[in-house]
């Protein structure tokens, strides 16, 4: 299957040789060492001026994916320092989740106007004429900006009449929509923390993978190999990640060879929450007691809402979100199992942090993060025998990976519980989106709405943790939506809903 960038190969490669490493190695510490020379092999540098750079964020990578911070870059501190606190069984990093690899980061010029080739010294002028500032003169016969008097207004691009005015900006500061991204010092991206809400789409942006976030494929393997019941409960955007041959009966094949004892679907889950936000809609906002309802399952969008919105926190729904409505089940039932939330998103990893949910979800990965582990064990997932499954959920659960099918699914709940409501909804995606429909929101002007937010652009399957284009990954999941024998969970369900949110 073709691969989206030299970027995602590269991060795959470290997740692959981690996962080998933690698969087969007797001494860790040193094969993680090896590592960066895997990945640059030769004499002659691939992507950078210099082996040695490319080596130096190679092993920047390794820790990231051991769940360790970054190394000082005025210290002494080897590779596998502090290797022996993430070489264990159970979840694990050091805050915070998403970090910049100094060595990585090319220092893209930030919100800079500049002149490319294309001028030709027209008799127009029209972008000095244009300038407020005097900014830009002709120098050599080619229209040149002074970066000093330049106040970034863009009237030279607009009145240029051969687009010979680009504007760059900063890739991961244009796709961050809190904008926690800024310059530091060196001109090299950082990251505010007290700002990020950990949806990553800065490091899908980044064009040098100059930003990752921490692994805990490591951790996971471990507790595998220790022989504990390791589950997988896997989010409904995985269909068509690993290929359109790649059935549900091959895919949990492929899980169990990497040494898990079975597989769940989230969408389960799903429909459980959406069974329980139609009753919050109706009891709570139809009532007039409630302004209006936020959707909890996109992390990103709950941690923008309690951060930049804090006076509009109470109203985020309190019901259980899919992973962890799937968790709580899978526990019920199997108590002594440790569940893997396999899905296309980062924040999820912090949310399986949170107190009131790490005692439910054992450990997160991504779509990208499983990859690394079906090459590490070398499994062709087309090849893989076809077991037969069980899938259970709805085409409500399921559509929640697409932007809009939360709100969708749970007003197909509502039109089936409760024939003849009225459902205002308001759906954002991307977290620019979201903050203006938050600010509306704020001043009353969508009172009466269910409002969800999605902090990607198009949803779950455009996370940062997916293999496929989004658009692609929209199609499939629309079309097993549309193949599922029950549109919408079944009243009885409710109990279980009832049930799992009582749950400690």
């Amino acid at each position: 299957m073709k691969s989206q960038s030299v970027v995602t190969d590269l991060r795959r490669k470290i997740f692959t040789a981690v996962a080998r490493v933690a698969y087969e190695s007797e001494n860790p510490a040193s094969d993680l060492e090896e590592i960066p020379f895997l990945i640059t092999p030769d004499e002659v540098p691939k992507y950078r001026e210099s082996i040695y750079r490319e080596r130096q964020i190679a092993s920047e990578r390794v820790r990231l994916a051991m769940g360790l911070s970054l190394r000082p870059a005025n210290k002494p501190v080897h590779i596998t320092a502090g290797v022996d606190k993430s070489t264990i069984a159970d979840k694990y990093y050091e805050p915070p989740l998403m970090q910049v690899i100094p060595s990585a980061c090319d220092c893209c010029p930030d919100n800079e106007y500049v002149v490319s080739n294309q001028c030709r010294n027209c008799v127009s002028h029209a972008c000095i004429k244009n300038c407020p500032k005097g900014a830009v003169s002709i120098v050599d016969g080619r229209a040149f900006i002074d970066q000093a008097k330049c106040i970034k207004c863009g009237r030279c691009k607009a009145a240029c009449p051969y687009d010979a005015i680009a504007h760059h900006v900063r890739p991961c500061a244009a796709a961050c929509g809190v904008k926690a991204i800024s310059s530091d010092e060196y001109g090299r991206a950082h990251i505010d923390n007290e700002i990020c809400v950990a949806c990553g789409q800065c490091m899908s942006a980044c064009p040098f993978g100059a930003i990752a976030d921490k692994s805990q494929i490591y951790q996971l393997i471990k507790a595998i190999k220790q022989g504990d019941e390791v589950v997988a409960a896997v989010a409904p955007a995985i269909v068509g990640q690993f290929g359109a041959k790649v059935t549900p009966g091959k895919l949990k094949s492929a899980l169990l060879a990497l040494g898990f004892k079975d597989v769940y679907e989230v969408a389960v889950g799903a429909d459980v929450g959406c069974i329980a936000e139609a009753h919050h809609y109706v009891n709570e906002v139809v009532t007039g007691k409630l302004p209006f309802l936020f959707t909890s399952c996109c992390p990103a969008w709950a941690v923008l809402v309690k951060k930049q919105f804090p006076d509009l926190a109470s109203e985020v729904s309190e019901e259980l979100t899919p992973m962890v409505a799937t968790a709580r089940s899978i526990k019920v039932n199997r108590p002594n199992a440790r569940v893997v939330f396999i899905g296309p998103c980062a924040a999820k990893k912090l949310e399986a942090s949170r107190r009131a949910v790490r005692s439910h979800v054992d450990f997160v990965i991504t779509f990208e993060e499983l990859a690394g582990m079906f090459d590490a064990k070398n499994l062709n997932l087309e090849e893989m025998e076809e077991l037969p499954v069980s899938l259970q959920a709805t085409g409500a659960g399921r559509g929640y990976a697409c932007a809009g099918g939360v709100a969708s699914a749970i007003e197909s709940c509502i039109n089936e519980y409760f024939a003849g409501t009225e459902v205002k909804i308001q759906h954002a995606e991307g977290l620019t989106d979201c903050k203006k429909v938050l600010t509306l929101a704020k001043a009353g002007k969508l009172n009466g709405y269910m409002i969800e937010g999605m902090g990607c652009p198009g949803g779950c399957v455009a996370g940062v943790g997916t293999i496929i284009p989004p658009e692609r990954a929209k199609f499939a999941v629309e079309q097993i939506v549309k193949s599922s024998e029950q549109p919408v969970p079944p009243k009885e369900m409710e109990d279980l809903a009832e049930k799992l949110t009582k749950m400690d």
